[in-house]
């Protein structure tokens, strides 16, 4: 292993190279999270706020401002899930050089079109990451472009560094950091930079449960591959680290917890209604992790990286939902009303004097066990907790012309 492929000293210089053009972003300090993971303190590293949506123009930026007229004479080509094709691109547009990123098609589309407004050129390749990222060496072989790593590079894992030097300024009695695992490159430079400083910090890196190669790869002392990812959180969603991120990784992180989905979705409802806070699945993925049950923050002074949050507005929304579910918030019931649409309003009237929230109210597909004479109604409700939802239920039933049929509370 190579303790020193990226030093401190490397990071600090990567700080004075990206000064000029990245945020200090805040560091955001939420009770709610402290009192529901059971931390002395916490804190939110706002990346989501930085330029571009996320962290990752830090060691673009510091990568592309390091190339030679040569390699900026080529241009740049990058393979990204979204953000770092966001990182590139601005890169390129502040540095004068022509870039190309390669997304996979899961990428969501305001991650595509952010990217094209920074003046890159995107091509859409490859079912999952991985697929863009051989495209993409393919394609640097061929033109002569240089290929910028997303994250397998020291000048990017010291980019991505800067964030554990503005930690340590922001909170320097700092106990556990945590930090999600895609490739590896924003843990790795962290994690260096908080070693470091202090060897007692904990580093803690937190995957999807559908992406979950970290553990077992840290674990062996080898990398492990998987062959496929399923997980809502696409920004980490690669199937592996490599030679530089690994080889760092073994030295500066203490542990990694995977979480589901649903928990990734409940962190971003919590950040929404909490902080005011629009994050990603990745972004909000260290958060679900601080409040599993899985890590143990019992009295420590916690930061968690709220690594980006290039959304779209409609994943957004179901990922709320999806988390107010989980938080048995929400219910979605199947209602059988007579007199459509005058009905309707008298729905609504008691939604509204339960004092809950009427998200959806649609026509739904009849089926052959509905009653012909009824029409079959969708609604969608929120409340402040099951209890509240099941009152507003029970008002609806009671309600003339109006029948409960069937509902779903997570």
């Amino acid at each position: 292993m190579t303790a020193d492929r990226v030093t401190l000293a490397d990071v600090e210089a990567a700080r004075e190279r990206i000064a000029d053009v990245v945020h200090r972003t805040p560091l955001d300090t939420s009770r709610t999270f402290a009192e529901l993971s059971g931390a002395a303190s916490v804190g939110l590293k706002l990346e989501n706020v930085q330029r571009t949506g996320s962290f990752k123009i830090r060691g673009a930026y510091n990568k592309m401002s390091q190339l030679s007229a040569a390699e900026r004479e080529a241009g740049v080509i990058s393979s990204s899930a979204g953000n770092h094709a966001q990182g590139v691109a601005l890169a390129g547009q502040l540095l004068d050089i022509e870039t190309t990123i390669v997304v996979p098609e899961v990428t969501p589309a305001a991650k595509i079109e952010a990217t094209r407004g920074y003046g890159a050129e995107v091509v859409v390749e490859g079912d999952i990451y991985e697929r863009s990222y051989e495209y993409a060496t393919e394609r640097a072989a061929e033109t002569g472009e240089t290929f910028v790593h997303p994250f397998d590079d020291e000048a990017i894992v010291a980019g991505q560094g800067t964030i554990g030097l503005e930690l340590l300024e922001q909170s320097p009695d700092l106990d556990t950091v945590l930090v999600a695992i895609g490739g590896g490159g924003l843990i790795s430079g962290i994690g260096t930079v908080l070693k470091a400083s202090d060897p007692d910090i904990r580093v803690v890196g937190v995957q999807p449960e559908g992406a979950a190669h970290a553990k077992p790869s840290l674990e062996a002392g080898e990398i492990r591959e998987l062959t496929d990812v399923d997980t809502v959180a696409e920004g980490i969603a690669d199937t592996r680290m490599l030679e530089t991120t690994f080889e760092i990784a073994c030295e500066v992180v203490d542990d990694v917890v995977a979480v589901s989905d649903r928990e990734i979705a409940t962190a971003v409802a919590l950040l929404a209604e909490r902080a005011k806070t629009v994050a990603e699945g990745a972004g909000a993925a260290p958060l679900a992790a601080a409040l599993s049950d899985e890590t143990d923050l019992e009295g420590e002074r916690v930061a968690v990286v709220i690594s980006g949050g290039n959304v779209n507005l409609t994943e957004h929304a179901e990922l709320t939902r999806t988390g107010l579910h989980e938080l048995e918030r929400y219910v979605e019931a199947r209602l059988a009303v007579a007199g459509w649409p005058g009905t309707v309003g008298d729905v609504a009237d008691v939604v509204e004097a339960e004092g809950a929230e009427l998200d959806v109210l649609e026509r739904a597909r009849r089926t052959a066990v509905d009653d012909p004479n009824r029409v079959p109604v969708t609604v969608g409700l929120e409340g402040s907790g099951p209890d509240h939802l099941d009152g507003v239920l029970e008002e609806l039933d009671a309600l003339e012309g109006v029948s409960v049929l069937e509902r779903s509370l997570a």
